[in-house]
């Protein structure tokens, strides 16, 4: 079984993002972090296999902890997910060793849903 840990400030986002996942991955089991404090403490306690890291977090951003999480934990998926598509955000998350960087704007359910497919495959 799968393990999947959202890292996203927004509740809402969260949530959406969790059903969307339970739609096609019923059994996967989905752990949610507000911060980057929050999200260290659950992967230390239950090492995920997947990530969705928001960029803008409170406190430490998405990218440090993504270059952080790599460092520890390099086996584990980290999809960058963010609201500010630019070639900057996108050559950061290459830095920091992000496997995946996703728009929250143009990403459908089915691109989201597709990418987590392949990943989990690729295990």
């Amino acid at each position: 079984m799968s393990r999947t840990l959202i890292v996203e400030d927004s509740a809402i986002y969260r949530k959406l993002l969790k059903e969307t996942l339970r739609s096609r991955f019923p059994s996967m089991e989905i752990i949610e972090a507000e911060n980057g404090e929050e999200a260290m403490q659950q992967i230390s306690a239950h090492t995920p296999d997947l990530i969705f890291m928001d960029i803008k977090l409170p406190g430490e951003n998405g990218l440090e902890l993504t270059g952080k999480i790599k460092a520890k934990y390099p086996d584990v998926a980290v999809i960058i997910l963010t609201s500010y598509d630019s070639p900057e955000y996108r050559e950061a998350a290459a830095q920091v060793k992000a496997d995946h960087f996703l728009s929250k704007g143009s990403s459908s359910k089915e691109a989201i849903l597709t990418l987590v497919d392949s990943i989990l495959a690729g295990r």
